[in-house]
């Protein structure tokens, strides 16, 4: 007899990732799941593509092959293929200053920050104290010159914090001053990675975009949002004061990416938190990464260093902001004990509410899961991990 919760699920997977399409029905039969997609890539070879669900709520209208949804942080995986492409070519070095590309950032004790500690989280640069707004990141030299003021938090590389929203500002600054173009983040990674892959991704979504190709997200409620969490994490939410306030809920607030008449905020550049696009476009990426990258000319020596483990500051991995430890590097998540993915050497980034995408070179994957149900919490979200579990039975 068949369920009649169960919705319709489109597109393939290959014969030995069945378990694949069993763990995406179940989502939504088992764990609430609204609209969504999951796609996979392995030896550069599309293994598992499928969507199914609502897009709209409202209307009731289904979740499409080119369906495409914000995915929050897991846009700073994307931005930070920017960076990584930059590395290739030369344009800097992971272990210099920030100030040898950028000299006005040497600022109020940024003087001997390195890119690596910038891109891992270590730099103290997580909340503003000057006010960031959507006008202010509409403006990219007045954003420069607050970024440039801004005094880290404590001694850079000392400390774990979680750059919510700032990190993608400070690489899209980063970028802009290395490459020969002085091209925005948004608009590298259209020419140099979405246009060579054909990938249905934007950083700064275009404003021909129609709405009918957007999902609107359906939140899981304050409440039950909140209770998700660890209580250190909630506490620091919830204060005013604390910089986590400060850089995920007011300044400039994850909410900057929305709009509330064209679904998601349009021809803006918000590197960490504004990418709109596929599971297909996700897995592809991360996929053409993980296979060493040559169809974006990615170096060994990059790749590489993407693999490589996570660089702990001197006290530890403790996140300051989320309250817990966490492993990042080089604008990416690694994996590690509270977040586990992929094999040695993966790389990637979870989203708010559920999606993730990561690489993982040891096996040739590349994977890209995404949802417009929002979860609770920062733990691996249960439908991400049926997927990733019926993932691993076939590669290990």
């Amino acid at each position: 007899m068949s369920n009649p919760r169960a919705p319709q699920i489109h597109g393939f997977v290959s014969s030995e990732f069945a378990g694949v399409r069993t763990a995406f029905e179940e989502n939504f039969t088992q764990r609430n799941e609204l609209g969504g997609a999951c796609c996979v890539f392995l030896d550069g070879e599309k293994v598992v593509d499928l969507w199914g669900g609502i897009r709209d709520p409202e209307t009731g209208a289904p979740w499409e092959e080119d369906t495409m949804v914000i995915v929050f942080s897991l846009t700073k995986g994307m931005s930070a293929m920017t960076l990584a492409l930059a590395h290739s070519r030369g344009w800097f070095d992971y272990e210099a200053r920030v100030v040898d590309y950028w000299p006005e950032f040497g600022q109020n004790g940024k003087e001997t920050i390195t890119v690596r500690q910038l891109l891992s989280h270590q730099a103290g640069l997580h909340a503003f104290h000057e006010k960031v707004d959507r006008d202010t990141i509409a403006d990219p030299v007045l954003l420069s010159e607050i970024l440039a003021r801004e005094p880290p938090a404590w001694p850079p590389g000392t400390r774990n914090a979680y750059h919510f929203l700032s990190l993608g500002f400070y690489e899209a600054e980063l970028l802009c001053r290395v490459d020969p173009a002085h091209r925005a983040l948004s608009q590298f990674f259209a020419d140099e990675i979405a246009a060579p892959l054909g990938l249905d991704f934007f950083i700064s979504l275009p404003e021909e975009v129609p709405n009918a190709r957007l999902a609107p997200l359906t939140m899981s409620g304050f409440v039950k949002s909140i209770l998700g969490y660890p209580l250190p994490m909630i506490l620091t939410m919830l204060n005013p004061w604390s910089a986590g306030f400060r850089a995920c809920i007011v300044n400039p607030g994850s909410a900057v990416v929305m709009d509330k008449d064209r679904i998601y905020a349009r021809d803006l550049e918000v590197p960490s938190g504004g990418g709109v696009g596929t599971a297909r476009a996700i897995a592809k990426a991360y996929g053409v990464f993980a296979m060493g990258g040559s169809e974006l000319e990615l170096r060994s020596e990059t790749l590489n260093a993407l693999m490589a483990p996570a660089v702990p500051p001197t006290r530890g991995y403790f996140d300051e902001v989320l309250r817990d430890n966490a492993q990042y590097s080089l604008g990416f998540m690694k994996p590690f004990e509270g977040f586990p993915f992929g094999h040695s050497g993966a790389f990637g980034t979870p989203g708010a509410g559920g999606s993730l995408g990561y690489a993982d070179p040891s096996v040739g994957l590349g994977y890209g899961y995404v949802t417009n149900r929002i979860g609770s919490g920062v733990d691996p979200d249960p439908r991400d991990v049926a997927l990733r579990d019926a993932i691993t039975s076939v590669v290990g």
